[in-house]
């Protein structure tokens, strides 16, 4: 069981006031607050390592990179990737996501070939697709979400046939927070033959993810939902689909030789990494994860499981309160509206006593009006939450509801 009390001490955020009431932080799934330890990890790169990387024979610029490629091998490690060369640092999921649609498309897709969505897709892992296909005259398909907000994965694996070219999904849905089966989903695409891509935004922070478990062809997450920095995340991909891929954006770094007749590229990871990247923010990463894994990812699961339970019966309890979907499994978070409320005016009464939620369409408009709403109310939880938390949202959702 997670000593919350003493991990809450650990995140600087979590001792100031909003409205002159203590900050409930349960906004996890836009973005998690940040320890200590990751704080300071930026400032000490600034402060005494910062130069660029790979390119200098000096002693911070080897320092530099030692600290960047050190960071890598924890990724790997952390999603249990074969080797640290299968790990490319993007800006986060979206980029992750508009890279892969990017250069799959150019190497995969014929006309009249077919990706598959689900119903649950963030819209970064819809429009890059639509864009792939415009450009290449493939088809999109999409697998439909049942009324608990799973997965129908009967007509998911009808959908897929010797045209799909590439299936992806999200791990966990950002807008219900229902998990889905991606081992049973990744080995039905690969049966037939297609690449699967995995939007794991919301899976990192919440569960052990095991690429080589999952069998999935690429995984992507961003670093702000996991403890770490803005501005950095990292794409899973084997090896030699790293290998076999074009590059997609081009510059400094991510190349061999160069003339003007010709140019050869770096071998994979660093093709994919063009430039200047993220330097601190990567370093910043790998301290993010080293602090995952001191405090415990399944010790994180089993906290999170039992406040969503707790929190679910709060919830239900608040009149006329509706939640929607009721998954399977659930990761995170809850959507929920109090109909005769606007979600808006629902989300500011909730930040007057402190408690920051997130309200709107959640980047993901498809499986909001699948469910007849373009809007919901979004608490999101993640390890240094409480049930005293927990009490206080449902109380003061119980206040928002009297007042219809």
């Amino acid at each position: 069981m997670l000593d919350v009390e003493k991990i809450r001490r650990d995140f600087p955020i979590l001792q100031r006031r909003v409205h002159g009431k203590p900050l409930v932080w349960l906004d996890n799934a836009a973005t998690t607050q940040k320890p200590q330890s990751v704080i300071g990890r930026i400032t000490r790169f600034y402060e005494h390592e910062n130069s660029n990387t790979h390119s200098g024979i000096h002693a911070l610029a080897l320092e530099a990179a030692d600290a960047y490629e050190g960071a890598r091998a924890k990724v790997a490690a952390f999603l249990n990737a074969a080797v640290a060369e299968e790990i490319v640092f993007v800006r986060g999921t979206t980029e992750g996501l508009n890279l892969l649609a990017a250069i799959l498309g150019e190497a995969q897709l014929q006309p009249d070939d077919e990706i598959l969505l689900t119903q649950a897709e963030h819209h970064s892992n819809i429009v890059p697709w639509q864009i792939a296909a415009k450009k290449t005259g493939a088809v999109i398909r999409v697998a439909p979400m049942d009324d608990n907000g799973d997965i129908i994965l009967e007509e998911y694996e009808r959908l897929i046939g010797p045209r799909t070219r590439i299936a992806t999904f999200t791990h966990v849905s950002n807008a219900l927070g229902s998990v889905l089966p991606v081992a049973e989903m990744a080995a039905i695409a690969r049966r037939a033959g297609a690449t699967v891509v995995i939007d794991g935004a919301q899976g990192v922070p919440h569960r052990r993810v095991d690429v080589r478990a999952i069998d999935c062809d690429f995984y992507v997450f961003s670093g702000h939902k996991l403890f770490g920095p803005t501005g950095i995340g990292a794409v899973y991909g084997r090896k030699a689909l790293w290998e076999a891929l074009p590059p997609w954006q081009t510059g400094g770094g991510m190349i061999d030789q160069v003339t003007f007749e010709k140019t050869t590229f770096a071998d994979p990871p660093w093709k994919f990494e063009p430039g200047t990247c993220s330097l601190a923010g990567a370093i910043a990463l790998g301290t993010a994860i080293d602090y995952v894994n001191s405090v415990g990812m399944e010790a994180i699961e089993a906290w999170e499981t039992q406040l969503l339970a707790y929190a679910g019966e709060g919830l239900r309890s608040v009149p006329g309160l509706r939640m929607v979907g009721n998954p399977r499994e659930r990761g995170g978070l809850y959507s929920i509206t109090l109909p005769g409320i606007a979600d808006a005016r629902v989300g500011k009464l909730l930040d007057e006593a402190g408690i920051a939620v997130r309200t709107g369409a959640h980047c993901a408009q498809p499986i909001l009006a699948r469910f007849g709403l373009t809007s919901t109310v979004r608490p999101s939880f993640s390890l240094y939450n409480t049930r005293e938390e927990v009490d206080l949202l449902v109380e003061t959702l119980r206040l928002i509801s009297a007042q219809r």
